[in-house]
């Protein structure tokens, strides 16, 4: 009986020692499973650092923090310069055009921007325009294409509009509809004129209803017609359409409202080619006179040009025609008519989106008359806007206006008198 309970104290024992060793092997068992599955994690933790999917774009930590952020900004710049690249119009480059052979011919006696010209047989008459902002021009300069020489001036009338004139030619009388009057940004006057380019003598003509800037005017199917440019305070849009009757320098009625521009505006070119009435780019806005200002200093406001063409059928109605190549303003003079084709010559086109400059243009544009087709066919010895083209034996000539501030600055520089001529062969 005495044996009985030592022999259970044994077994007890044991049974402890069994159970004991049990735990001590599953607790060292665990510990080894922790310490390797934190091993992996230590080991996975490294290589998403060292191990990158794409190395040229991750640092080394042993690498100063601010040369990280540094090279950083390079790289979102560079993307960014890209990204411009490819959002930018082909409207804010040259197009690509075949070279010409520039001449430069006697320049005019003086410099002008915004003047007009007009060609009558070997003749090209060029009126007033700006000097400077401070001064404008109140004459007319005549160029001889037979001779290549400057042969003629005479004044304006006083009270004639010295700017953003509407002005056309029927062959031997010249039509002066409205425009500015004065420099900066003075007010436009609603006073028109003729010009008898036989005797050089000027003639009253019938005032416009409104006076206006820079209107689209041509002489179509015996009426003169005067279309858009801006309202009195320079920068609204107008969309009226006139015309009146003419022969012989004079009025034959009063002017008459006719169906209205779909897109009014300023600085355009405006053509008859083939018994049809076209008008071509132009833009929307313009610079207004600072209020309060003493001498109508102009202040700088938005301006949206377009190269929209619109042309009036036979029932006066207007249809769209394909846009020019870019946008494009500042082309009232700019213009040619050869071989079937309107020849159009420089201009301004939109701001740039990146330096908020304007961008001259320093393309000719060909405009085939039985395709209804544009092309580029040419380049300007630099970018230049308002200038005033003329043709003769065979020859393109342009001059005056404003032009680039060398090849790789497109802004608006200097105001020139330069003429120039190329073979046109097309």
């Amino acid at each position: 009986m005495a044996n009985k309970p030592d022999h259970h104290h044994r077994s007890s024992r044991r049974l402890m020692l069994v159970l004991y060793s049990t735990c001590v092997l599953g607790i060292g068992f665990a510990a080894a499973l922790l310490c390797l599955s934190s091993t992996k994690l230590s080991l996975s933790s490294v290589s998403s650092i060292w191990v990158p999917e794409n190395p040229p774009e991750i640092q080394a930590p042993s690498i100063d923090s601010r040369i990280v952020q540094k090279r950083s900004k390079q790289s979102n710049k560079t993307k960014d310069d890209h990204a411009n690249v490819r959002l930018l119009s082909a409207t804010f480059a040259d197009l690509p055009a075949p070279e010409l052979h520039w001449e430069q011919m006697t320049s005019a006696p003086v410099p002008r921007l915004d003047g007009y010209s007009v060609q009558i047989k070997n003749l090209l008459y060029v009126f007033s325009g700006y000097g400077s902002l401070d001064y404008v021009h109140s004459h007319v300069d005549v160029f001889n294409f037979t001779d290549n020489k400057w042969c003629d001036s005479f004044d304006t009338p006083k009270e004639m509009a010295n700017s953003h004139l509407g002005i056309v030619t029927d062959g031997r009388y010249v039509y002066v509809v409205s425009g500015q009057f004065g420099p900066q940004c003075r007010g436009p006057t609603s006073r028109s004129f003729v010009l008898d380019s036989t005797t050089k003598t000027w003639l009253d003509f019938p005032s416009l209803p409104a006076p206006r800037y820079a209107p689209a005017t041509q002489i179509w199917r015996g009426r003169l017609h005067v279309m858009g440019g801006s309202k009195e305070n320079r920068n609204a849009v107008a969309h009226d359409h006139w015309s009146i009757a003419v022969k012989g320098g004079k009025a034959l009625d009063k002017w008459r409202e006719e169906v209205p521009i779909p897109r009014g505006g300023p600085h355009r070119a405006c053509v008859v080619a083939n018994d049809k009435l076209l008008v071509i780019g132009g833009q929307e806005g313009d610079f207004m006179a600072k209020p309060n200002s003493p001498i109508f200093k102009c202040s700088r406001r938005r301006e949206f040009f377009n190269g929209e063409v619109y042309m009036m059928d036979e029932g006066m109605r207007w249809k769209m025609l394909p846009p020019m190549p870019k946008n494009n303003s500042h082309i009232e003079s700019a213009w040619i008519i050869v071989n079937n084709s309107i020849v159009i010559v420089g201009g301004t086109t939109d701001w740039h989106p990146v330096t908020k400059r304007l961008v001259l243009v320093g393309e000719i544009f060909r405009f085939q008359l039985d395709t209804l087709t544009w092309s580029v066919i040419g380049r300007l010895p630099y970018r230049v806007k308002t200038a005033m083209a003329g043709y003769w034996n065979g020859y393109l000539y342009f001059t005056s206006g404003q032009r680039d501030r060398g090849p790789d600055n497109p802004q608006p520089g200097k105001v020139i008198g330069e003429m120039w001529r190329t073979k046109l062969k097309f």
